[in-house]
């Protein structure tokens, strides 16, 4: 079952749900509008002779920062990685990241495949931005770029995602995989930012 907007609001008081900078003009009927952030990772492709996630090569990358009020142009069948303005998560609920009709209709996809946020992780996400236009997408941080919905778990989860560790990331070092004490530790940390 999803949170309606009357549900999401009544969840940040309670601190069930957590989004730094909250702005009630983002929030819609069951969902809430995210801001592109300022950094994107890109292939170079110059130096990358290809990309072999079995063997974990995943070529060479290097990170574009973007000014507020600046644009990045993406172009034609690139695919990047960028992030979220907007910090969030929640240790009561699943979010999912979903993209915006008005930019998927132009051909920008906002995630690949991993729209999923566990209860329990917090984060700036990090979004799979790709151009399938013929043309550029000219992107500007501070654009709404996306959604997230919240979802309400039929119980408790008996261990969320701090507890597993699985992953946490580690700026744009990569994901990595920490023990128990980490992750409870940048779970802490997390939470109070």
């Amino acid at each position: 079952m999803y949170l309606s907007d009357f549900d999401i609001k009544k969840a940040l008081k309670a601190g069930d749900i957590i989004i730094r900078d909250f702005d009630k003009d983002r929030l819609g009927t069951v969902s809430y509008d995210i801001l592109l952030g300022n950094k994107f990772l890109i292939s170079t492709t110059h130096a990358t002779k290809l990309i072999d996630p079995a063997n974990k090569h995943f070529g060479k990358l290097h990170e574009v920062s973007v000014d507020d009020g600046e644009e990045f142009i993406l172009h034609p069948g690139v695919s990047l990685l960028g992030t979220s303005k907007d910090y969030f998560g929640s240790k009561k609920y699943l979010v999912q990241l979903h993209g915006k009709s008005s930019l998927a209709r132009i051909g920008l996809l906002v995630h690949n495949t991993a729209g999923l946020i566990n209860p329990g992780h917090f984060l700036n996400i990090t979004l799979e931005l790709c151009n399938l236009n013929r043309v550029p997408i000219v992107l500007r941080p501070g654009m709404e770029i996306g959604q997230i919905t919240f979802c309400q778990l039929t119980s408790p989860v008996q261990t969320d995602y701090a507890e597993i560790g699985r992953y946490y990331n580690n700026d744009w070092n990569g994901f990595i995989p920490p023990n128990k004490k980490k992750a409870k530790k940048a779970t802490k940390k997390a939470s109070k930012k």
